[in-house]
């Protein structure tokens, strides 16, 4: 399961696209901790290429937040709730302090592209 951040890196490939370096990058980085125990490299805080600590946050809050065939969708607040609670150990403590801040925003987004 580990080697799938790589594996995601490696099909994106080395191109010079600005977009396709960013997605390598994400794909790369986004289940990296900030206290250095994720993986694939085990980077710990700033270390962790910003884009990559802010999806982290983005994904554990759209997996929380989402029905899924083996687990009902967390209420907004108790995602909310642990994703601060992990703020400093898994996300970056100021990265939280920004999502929470921009959350109106983001429920907005969600809803407008929410799957029917």
């Amino acid at each position: 399961m580990n080697a799938y951040c790589e594996i995601g890196a490696e099909i994106l490939g080395d191109d010079e696209s600005e977009l396709l370096e960013l997605a390598r990058i994400v794909a790369l980085t986004h289940h990296e901790r900030w206290d250095g125990t994720g993986y694939p490299a085990g980077l710990s805080g700033e270390d962790i290429p910003r884009v990559g600590r802010i999806v982290a946050i983005a994904d554990v809050f759209d997996a929380l937040t989402s029905e899924r065939p083996y687990k009902r969708a967390w209420t907004v607040g108790d995602a909310l709730g642990l994703i601060k609670q992990e703020a400093g150990t898994h996300f970056d403590p100021e990265l939280v302090k920004l999502f929470e801040q921009c959350l109106p925003r983001i429920l907005e987004i969600k809803e407008r592209y929410a799957e029917p």
